[in-house]
This record gives C-alpha cells, sequence and structure tokens, in this order.
C-alpha cells in the first residue's frame, strides 16, 4: 500500500529537491529561512486556494514536499505552529478581516505563533485551564494566568491563547480562544525550561495582565475549546509522513551503530531493530489510510499512542546497541562546555518526553476508550 504519485507529483518532488539542495544549507537563523521559505511560496501549501500569498498543491504535492523537506537536512521550523496550526484553525472559524489580518505575515515567514494551551494544572487534562481572561470596557480582554511547555515561545510573536472568560464556568464551558501579541514588556514575560537534553525548546509563559483586543477572539466568546479541539484535528496526516522520514533516518543510524559496535550478532537486539521497521512501516500505512480524512474520531489518538511508544523505544535501543560508550559525552568536560550529548543520546533523552507532551498516552487511551469504542466514562473521584 503506497501512493500512486503522478508525473504532476514527480514533477513538483523535482522541483523541491532542487530548491532545497540549493537553499537548505543550514546557514540561516531560523527566522530568516522562514522569510526564505515563504519568498519562495513553500509555506502555506495545505491551505487549499485560500488566496492568502501561498501556492497551492494538492494532497500527494503536500506529501512530497514534506518528505523531501525531511530529508533534505533543513533547519527545523520555527514557522510550523502558525502554517499547520494556526491558519487551517483560521480558515474554518476565524473571520474575514482575522484571516486577511494573520495569514499573509504566516505565508511570508514574517510572523511565528505558539500555542498557549497546557498549564501546571491543566496539561494533558485541557477542559481544567485557570488562565482569565476579563473584557474591559475599552474593547481589551486582560489576561492572567501561567502556561506551560509553550514550544518557541521565545521566538513568537504571537500566541493563540486557550483562556476562561466566563469566571463562573467550569471545565470546558467558558473558555475562548485569544490571537495574543507577545511583546508586552511587564505584561508577559517568557522562562525557558532546560531539559535533560540541556536545551530549551520550551516554556514557561506568564501573563500579567496581558492585552488581547475583542477582534482577536477566534470562534466567538465561549466557543474556545469547539475551536481547541477543531485545531488538534489539524495535527496529523502530512506532517506525520514526513515526521516518519525523520524516524526512518533515526532508524537507519541506530542500525549502524549496531552493525559498527557488533551489537548486531545479538539475536535479541537483531529482533528489536526488525521489530521497530515493522511497525514504523504500519505506521506509515495508518497515516495514508487516514490521510485528508474527515470525521474519522481517534484517529489522531491512535497515530499519537504509535509514534510516541515506538519512538521512545528507538531511543532505548539506540544506547543498547553502543553499550557502555553510550553513557560518555563527546567531548570532555569543561566550563566552557558542561554539557555535550551526541545525536543518539539525544534521541534517548528527549523521546522520553514522546508519551508525555501532546497529550499522555492515559488521555489517548481514555479518548478512543470514551469516544470511539462508547466504553462508560471513569467514574470521578477514581484514583
Amino acid at each position: 500500500m503506497d501512493f500512486g504519485f503522478t508525473g504532476e507529483d514527480e514533477a513538483f518532488r523535482a522541483e523541491a529537491r532542487k530548491w532545497l539542495s540549493v537553499h537548505a544549507d543550514g546557514a540561516q537563523d531560523r527566522r530568516t529561512w522562514e522569510r526564505t521559505l515563504g519568498k519562495s511560496g513553500w509555506i502555506g501549501l495545505g491551505w487549499s486556494e485560500s488566496g492568502y500569498g501561498n501556492r497551492t498543491a494538492t494532497l500527494t504535492q503536500q506529501v512530497v514536499w514534506a518528505e523531501e523537506y525531511a530529508r533534505s537536512g533543513a533547519p527545523a521550523r520555527s514557522g510550523h505552529i502558525g502554517e499547520k496550526l494556526l491558519a487551517p484553525t483560521l480558515l474554518a472559524h476565524g473571520t474575514g478581516e482575522q484571516k486577511a489580518r494573520f495569514l499573509p505575515p504566516v505565508a511570508a515567514g514574517d510572523e511565528l505563533w505558539c500555542q498557549g494551551y497546557s498549564e501546571p494544572g491543566a496539561g494533558s487534562d485541557l477542559a481544567g485551564v485557570r488562565t482569565r481572561a476579563s473584557l474591559g470596557s475599552d474593547g481589551v480582554y486582560r489576561i492572567s494566568g501561567q502556561k506551560i511547555w509553550t514550544s518557541l515561545a521565545h521566538e513568537a510573536d504571537w500566541c493563540f491563547v486557550l483562556a476562561r472568560t466566563d469566571p463562573e464556568s467550569r471545565r470546558h464551558h467558558g473558555l475562548s480562544f485569544l490571537l495574543v501579541p507577545m511583546d508586552q514588556p511587564g505584561r508577559i514575560e517568557v522562562r525557558p525550561i532546560r531539559q535533560m537534553t540541556g536545551t530549551s525548546e520550551f516554556n514557561e509563559v506568564f501573563f500579567d495582565g496581558a492585552h488581547a483586543r475583542v477582534e482577536h477572539v477566534v470562534g466567538g466568546e465561549g466557543n474556545g475549546w469547539r475551536v481547541a479541539m477543531s485545531l488538534l484535528g489539524f495535527e496529523r496526516g502530512v506532517s506525520t509522513l514526513a515526521q516518519q522520514v525523520g524516524f526512518a533516518q533515526e532508524l537507519t543510524r541506530v542500525v549502524r551503530a549496531a552493525v559498527r559496535t557488533g551489537a548486531v550478532a545479538d539475536p535479541v537486539v537483531r529482533a528489536q531493530l526488525v521489530r521497530q521497521w515493522a511497525e514504523l512501516r504500519v505506521m506509515r500505512w495508518n497515516a495514508l489510510r487516514t490521510l485528508g480524512g474527515s470525521g474519522d474520531t481517534g484517529a489522531p489518538n491512535v497515530a499519537k499512542l504509535l509514534w510516541a511508544g515506538w519512538h521512545q523505544r528507538l531511543g532505548e535501543l539506540a544506547m543498547l546497541v553502543r553499550g557502555a560508550e553510550a553513557a560518555v559525552g563527546p567531548r570532555d568536560w569543561s566550563p566552557a562546555s558542561p554539557y555535550e550529548i551526541d545525536e543518539s543520546q539525544h534521541l534517548f533523552l528527549f523521546s522520553r518526553a514522546d508519551t508525555v507532551y501532546g497529550g499522555s498516552d492515559q488521555v489517548q487511551r481514555t479518548i478512543i476508550a470514551e469516544r470511539v469504542l462508547g466504553l462508560p466514562r471513569e467514574p470521578k473521584g477514581v484514583v
């Protein structure tokens, strides 16, 4: 089971591969790279003839671009949250004014976004958010609260924030989806969270009376839960297939390490390597099966369960095949360089979070059980 790419698709692939071979040299900083992508029309291929500055591409051509991008070794994207999450949400729920204001800068790579969902007391349980936004007589919401695990908040120009606009509401009622400018000194503070890898892609974000304009509420006040759930449904499909290209590259490196160290001679290790390969193929077939589908309840949750556990096991296997050397850093320690890890060590450490972020495995299983299989809801108060 695989795509039957057309001649037009293959011509598109050749164009994408040629462009990436010229431009994806890794020399540009991430913001400049976004503008380079935007200038050449590579942002927003899946916006379905929205007319907001992006070239159009068929679904299979979107797959082609995503896979070629992953294979090229191009810089990690800073604009994917705006392109893949915010833009489809605005196209589905935004007003004409909101689309005209926010989509062109995303397509041009000029404005970067972050996602203000999770909180210290409401990570996987998104309905428990406590960040509040009150509307003043001047038509401005004032937001107070804290978000956490906010990817790339330190680089973002804007944040879409799920906040409680009805102070008397509970759970998923009374929430609103607000578009908030990040450049508000004294009202927004971003604190990087240093991870086991030594890097800080995630952040804490503190809102102390941060402003958001009333015309920047998406879907209308009180409809934030519906908009937020719609957005989460966009986190699958084409991007999943591109992610799997990266997984395949990581698996190849693990196999090579197993050959180099001789670990491949162990039949148990060989069986684990084959299992990783086979499961990756299954994930690809599942992604192809659900690609472009609508109303396929539970598909994003199944996909998350599949890849999170797979990637975590790959990280463990990357350490296993290297033996004792896996515990040693690539460089000698020094005050100037106190924390250095190599590629496989980063894979192992970072993948520990795979089964937690984006909704933990337990939450994914609960959603599948209740919303797909129709099983009874877990009684409240049960530990």
